[in-house]
């Protein structure tokens, strides 16, 4: 009988102390697991998606992720020796791809502010998927840079970019982001991006009951027939710093519905397996869908869980293994690629972890405490990336 492998947990840091704990050693499966480009968990969900916080540093303050009460000029960042080196990100990418991963998101905190991710990005393309297809690469920005980048990412192979914009009108973008950032500048940027042909561009609005939900219709008007794909997702219950009230939380229903008053749309299918978000084309007079308008999208995280084809993992910034954006304890790669591990060795590691995921939080939202886990602190959205 094969023997369980029991990876280390990785304590939550407190973010409020500013402090980052060293990790433990990780310990290795007794029993070896080879990649053969399949694994599945507990629930049967295959690994399929990866993301990798590149820094844990961001040029926004936005309330939701990184609020300036707790990011403050005094809060501590993990020192770069701490941060994996681009060949580490690599290697460790390269045995998760050897698993059947097929597409991978650089997040951050803010990546751009990673120097020299193009370098990265470049290592990551020679990555292929366990049947020879190039991967799905693609990078999360709040697009602050993304103007004066856009250009170097498509050069050095990135296909495509995810930009946040949590509204129009530049009052309230600039309260939303808190550094009084205008919005002209990120547009300047997603218009830059579309001209360096990273698309299709998809740009995500969180939507805060009361804060900027009457940015919906404007967004949609404005993003409408451009090639570029709205969606809203829920204002989320990520981490313990950002105030999460479910009053705050405009359910996707209702954004759909509003939308609906002005623009008709019409239900598409998902566009792929473990696709996050529901999709709704412009409508023609015919009631038909209307191509050349486009699409948005709704993620609603909070009032219709997907977590029953949920097949993400996501590395922090300093190697930590997270099988779920609301997890309150991770698994420390870091110590395997800096320690004697071979690559057999990561590659089993990664398939006991995988194989033995349960996580499902947001479907079990309704029966859990906001504070799961006898008290144990879920991490953070800028740890890991959303």
């Amino acid at each position: 009988m094969t023997e369980r492998f029991s990876p280390k947990v990785i304590p939550l840091v407190d973010l409020r102390a500013g402090t980052h704990p060293l990790p433990p050693a990780s310990v290795l499966p007794a029993s070896r697991m080879a990649a053969s480009g399949s694994v599945s968990d507990t629930l049967g969900r295959h690994l399929r998606d990866l993301r990798i916080s590149v820094t844990d540093r961001c040029n926004f303050r936005c309330g939701y992720c990184m609020p300036k009460e707790i990011f403050d000029k005094e809060y501590a960042y993990l020192p770069h020796s701490a941060l994996l080196s681009f060949e580490e990100i690599v290697r460790i990418a390269q045995q998760f791809v050897n698993h059947g991963v097929q597409k991978i998101r650089l997040t951050g905190g803010e990546p751009l502010l990673r120097k020299n991710i193009e370098v990265l990005i470049e290592k990551l393309t020679a990555l292929r998927t366990t049947d020879g297809r190039a991967l799905d690469l693609t990078l999360t920005t709040n697009g602050a840079l993304l103007a004066r980048k856009a250009r170097a990412l498509k050069a050095a192979g990135l296909h495509r970019v995810t930009v946040s914009l949590d509204g129009l009108d530049d009052t309230v973008f600039r309260a939303m982001n808190d550094v009084d950032f205008p919005v002209a500048d990120v547009l300047d940027g997603i218009r830059a991006a579309q001209e360096a042909g990273l698309g299709p561009i998809k740009v995500n609005m969180v939507v805060k009951r009361g804060t900027n939900d009457q940015e919906i219709i404007p967004m949609a008007r404005h993003f409408k027939g451009s090639g570029i794909v709205l969606r809203f997702i829920e204002y989320m219950d990520v981490g313990a710093t950002n105030g999460w009230r479910m009053d705050d939380v405009m359910p996707s229903a209702d954004v759909v519905h509003r939308l609906q008053t002005e623009l008709p749309l019409v239900a598409l299918e998902p566009s792929s397996p473990g696709e996050t978000a529901q999709r709704w084309g412009y409508a023609n007079a015919l009631g038909a869908h209307d191509q050349l308008a486009g699409e948005i999208g709704v993620i609603s995280s909070v009032t219709q869980a997907f977590c029953g084809d949920c097949n993400r993992a996501r590395i922090s910034t300093e190697g930590q293994l997270y099988l779920c954006l609301f997890a309150s304890q991770g698994y420390d790669l870091r110590s395997l690629v800096r320690g004697k591990a071979t690559d057999e060795d990561l590659a089993s590691a990664i398939g006991h972890i995988w194989s033995a995921r349960t996580d499902r939080y947001s479907a079990l939202r309704s029966t859990l405490a906001a504070d799961t886990g006898g008290g144990a602190r879920r991490v953070e959205m800028s740890y890991i990336g959303g």
